[in-house]
């Protein structure tokens, strides 16, 4: 467990009362007057001022906001002569509650107490907002996205309010302290606050009347909220509590997963990644080594050449012709966009590489042509009797080899050909071998389908082939990654450089370097000729659950439970794109073969779609009723195949404008469901039944506040569905030829 993880501090409050759907004005403390002094008179405040004021005052004392009631009583002059007494002899020291059952337990730090005194202090705006940055960042990395995102508006109102008050060096203070936090999110924003240097400017200034006369819009689940507050109120950051009622309108409750919310103020792009997401990039094909190039096409014409020696006229005359011709047309030079061979070092090219050109090639001349119309036909392998026990599989290139990585610290290996594994004798002397023949001599007689891979001291999350299928890639729970041979069947390093558990593992394109996703939110990367890591990764809020290489090798993509993808320069080590939009952790990420578009899904059960040159989202797709797994793109990247935890494989259009598309409810009967034009029939699985209707009609509406619909809103995107009895579907694959193939684990009768 990390060390955010065993935080006291922000793990309590567990228990909640708040409805599904409020928001923040009902529990927040209502505008404040000016600063007064404390011996004004009530009757100066109006009257309907007075009336709102008890009126939250007697909802703080119903639901025991002591010191939220104090403070407002303060404030509003609200307090009798024997409560202004009593607090004052006491130092405002009274305990309250912040939730029937729930408790409060301080962080590590003490902040310093602000009462009403403290609101003229030139430092009361920086300390506290540093108290709650420092709260935020030591908090459960379950409510840390949702926390997190206070920061930049309580930030905007606190300089905005020194800038007012006159105190222009704190107030410079504070936006050189605390303006680095936001310049990756609100960049634009960030440039034209730091103009604004005094109190005239913040009446003159358009973006600064805009924050200060506009709610900002936030969602919460109620635990993340009622932290917040307690945190605020136990503290006394009056200073920040008044921003909070002021200016934030704080919805308390999950989203509606068919629609997106509007973060921050409406009309205005709070989020600024547009800007962020300008950052040049490389995306196009790595270019071709000449000399490869040149010895894979010396080879095609020797090819040509036995052909027609060989009589083969008819038959083979043409397509040595041919292979050359598209592999010419294939291994372009390198575009505008193409990196150069020296941003990711390789090693010189092997007589193995051009065979595997070769192979490719042919391949591609016997690959199926998919689309809306041409599906892909589906290979479904089943694991029995290890659902509860597997965590990860990995099948390689050429769909001869499956892995394995089980809770049990092994990994299983798996021959798929039909072809026996066949591992070493267990009293041979490894001095003694000196080349292949002496290797064979100590291997096994008598191979097996399968072989178990022993060496990691933890369960195993992620596995990776190499893309020549020597090589097997794994990691673990003991926080290792260990790389192992598939012709030898032994472990042969071991890379040690995270602090907590690898989630993900993977191999890049040409084999040489391999990347890891952590618990201790970074990703890392190898080569696998070096036991420690060449670059990390760090920027992500929380887990990195998910890696996957570029096609060209320059960058790496990774999804964390932040709810953010973010695209990686692995040569500068930097992040050059942010991809925001999900509502759950991101543990599924695919890349196009054009490497032009990514695909990323998780826990909200949604697809979406992003364009990697502007970072922009070109679509969401939903349908599945559970977390998504893997995803997978066709060869030609016209299909996109997913694999989910509702065990169905889902065929997607990832080419079809849905701009103007309507509303899809379909239903596959397995659980007897009822559709709205009558009960599905026993063919469903197959020919499920489907029902259109506009995304708001009222009928549609009726049935879904009566939560009649057993399964989310379908996109026009999805093509087909393919279920299965009871088997969650882990891993999705295409293979060169277009075959795709899914991997599970049968459930049982649970």
């Amino acid at each position: 467990m990390s060390d955010s993880a065993v935080d006291g501090a922000n793990g309590t409050g567990a228990n909640s009362s708040a409805p599904a759907q409020t928001t923040a004005s009902t529990t927040n403390l209502p505008p404040q007057p000016q600063q007064q002094q404390q011996t004004t008179a009530p009757s100066q405040t109006p009257q309907t001022q007075q009336d709102v004021d008890r009126i939250v005052l007697n909802y703080l004392n119903q639901k025991g906001y002591r010191q939220a009631e104090i403070a407002l009583k303060r404030e509003a002059n609200l307090m009798t002569l024997e409560e202004l007494e009593a607090s004052f002899a006491s130092g405002v020291e009274q305990e309250g509650t912040f939730n029937a059952g729930a408790s409060r337990t301080a962080t590590a730090t003490q902040p310093k107490k602000h009462d009403k005194d403290d609101l003229a202090s030139p430092d009361a705006y920086e300390q506290a907002y540093s108290s709650l940055r420092r709260w935020v960042e030591s908090s459960l990395d379950l409510y840390k996205p949702e926390l997190i995102s206070i920061l930049f508006p309580l930030f905007v109102h606190s300089y905005l309010n020194l800038v007012s008050r006159g105190l222009k060096d704190q107030a410079s203070t504070f936006m050189n302290n605390f303006r680095a936090d936001h310049l990756e999110m609100h960049p634009q924003d960030i440039a034209r606050l730091a103009t604004i240097t005094d109190a005239q400017h913040v009446a003159e200034n358009e973006l600064a009347q805009m924050y200060k006369t506009n709610k900002y819009h936030l969602r919460m689940a109620p635990v993340s909220f009622e932290l917040l507050i307690a945190f605020l109120e136990d503290n006394k950051f009056i200073v920040l509590l008044r921003i909070v009622n002021q200016h934030l309108d704080i919805h308390v409750g999950a989203a509606n997963a068919n629609e997106d919310d509007v973060i921050g103020i409406v009309g205005h792009g709070t989020h600024q990644l547009s800007t962020f997401n300008q950052q040049s990039v490389t995306l196009g094909p790595m270019p071709p080594d000449a000399g490869l190039r040149e010895q894979v096409e010396q080879s095609l014409k020797e090819e040509e050449l036995q052909a027609a020696a060989s009589g083969d006229a008819v038959m083979g005359s043409e397509a040595p012709t041919s292979l050359m011709e598209e592999y010419r047309k294939v291994k372009t030079e390198a575009g505008v966009d193409s990196p150069s061979r020296d941003d990711v070092p390789l090693p010189p090219f092997k007589g193995s590489d051009i065979q595997a050109e070769v192979e490719a090639l042919r391949d591609s001349r016997k690959r199926a042509a998919l689309g809306p119309t041409s599906l892909p036909s589906i290979c479904m392998y089943t694991f029995h009797n290890a659902h509860e026990n597997i965590n990860c599989v990995a099948v390689s290139e050429d769909a001869t080899l499956m892995a394995a990585g089980f809770s049990e610290s092994f990994v299983k290996l798996w021959s798929l050909n039909g072809e026996k594994l066949r591992g070493f004798k267990s009293n041979f002397n490894p001095a003694h071998i000196n080349d292949s023949n002496d290797l064979n001599r100590v291997r096994e007689k008598n191979g097996s389908d399968s072989k178990k891979l022993i060496g990691h001291a933890g369960p195993v999350f992620g596995a990776s082939f190499s893309p020549d299928n020597k090589y097997l890639i794994t990691c673990s729970e003991d926080k290792t990654a260990r790389l192992w041979s598939t012709n030898t069947l032994t472990n042969l390093v071991c890379y040690k450089g995270h602090n907590y558990p690898v989630w993900d593992v993977d191999f890049g394109p040409q084999g040489f370097y391999f990347a890891t996703a952590s618990h201790d939110r970074t990703a890392r990367l190898w080569s696998c000729d070096h036991i420690y890591p060449l670059r990390i990764f760090a920027g992500h809020l929380s887990d990195v659950d998910a890696v996957k290489f570029h096609p060209n090798s320059k960058y790496i993509v990774t999804g964390s439970s932040d709810k953010t993808a973010r695209l990686w320069d692995i040569q500068r080590g930097t992040c050059v794109r942010v991809f925001t939009g999900h509502m759950g952790a991101v543990q599924a990420i695919a890349m196009s073969p054009d490497g032009r578009m990514m695909a990323s899904a998780g826990v909200d059960k949604s697809i979406q779609l992003w364009d990697l040159g502007s970072g922009k989202r070109m679509k969401k797709m939903t349908g599945h009723q559970g977390l998504v797994y893997s995803l997978a793109f066709s060869q030609d990247g016209s299909l996109l195949v997913s694999g989910s935890a509702d065990s169905t494989v889902r065929t997607w259009d990832i080419k079809k404008d849905t701009s103007s598309s309507q509303h899809r409810i379909l239903h596959d009967g397995r659980d007897g469901v009822t559709s709205i034009n009558g009960p599905a029939s026993a063919s469903a699985i197959s020919s499920p039944t489907v029902t259109y209707g506009r995304s708001h009609s009222p009928a549609l509406d009726r049935l879904q506040k009566k939560a009649l619909l057993s399964s989310p809103l379908e996109s026009e995107d999805l093509l087909a569905t393919f279920p299965t009895k009871r088997t969650p579907v882990y891993k999705v694959q295409f293979t060169k030829r277009n075959l795709c193939l899914a991997v599970g684990a049968f459930a049982g009768s649970n």
